[in-house]
């Protein structure tokens, strides 16, 4: 499945609308416990959030997290 943006490669760049526009990556985002997907107020800022900034706020791996959303939305191609 194509997101939007017609993204191929999930980095540290990428903001969290962009990421979600795939399927399969908020179980992802929650296995990584990424607080932003149930946050009231983050909800205002998705298209904003990069996923470097989060990982960096909350200490979450981003080079693991990296490899299984990109490995997620490989499969969905």
């Amino acid at each position: 499945m194509k997101n939007k943006k017609n993204i191929k490669k999930i980095t540290k760049n990428t903001t969290l609308a962009e990421i979600l526009d795939f399927p399969g990556t908020s179980e992802i985002l929650i296995k990584y416990n990424v607080p932003c997907l149930s946050c009231p107020l983050a909800r205002f800022e998705l298209s904003m959030l990069r996923l470097s900034d989060i990982c960096n706020k909350y200490s979450i791996n981003i080079e693991e997290l990296l490899k299984e959303l990109n490995k997620n939305i490989k499969s969905h191609d």
